[in-house]
């Protein structure tokens, strides 16, 4: 027989929450750092084709 569950607190949602949108936050920052140093010519750990002539 189903029986329904209990109601997860506010508190528990707003920090499962604030740990899932950090996880975005964190890789955006990441992807901004890697276009700035491809844009810049200084990355060291990521290979691309440059069309400089």
């Amino acid at each position: 027989m189903a029986v329904p569950k209990k109601r997860t607190s506010i508190s528990k949602k707003r920090i499962r929450k604030n740990i899932w949108k950090n996880k975005g936050y964190r890789v955006a920052l990441k992807v901004f750092s890697l276009a700035k140093s491809l844009f810049t010519g200084n990355s060291k750990s990521f290979f691309s084709i440059s069309n400089k002539k």
